[in-house]
């Protein structure tokens, strides 16, 4: 599988799906608090990404 389309990405798009992550799992909080779990991770993993190539540039 290749991602390079991830390793081209701008850190702005990793950020954006964190901030959207995070809202849809304030959203979702209520109904499955699983899912609110799962979307709180994927929006921390996007955010530390976004960081990481942030720094590297």
């Amino acid at each position: 599988m290749d991602f390079s389309s991830l390793k081209n990405a701008s850190p702005i798009y990793f950020y954006f799906v964190s901030i959207a992550a995070f809202v849809l799992a304030n959203i979702i909080r209520t109904t499955s608090i699983s899912f609110y779990y799962v979307l709180l991770i994927v929006g921390l993993v996007f955010f530390f990404l976004g960081l990481i190539r942030r720094i590297k540039k």
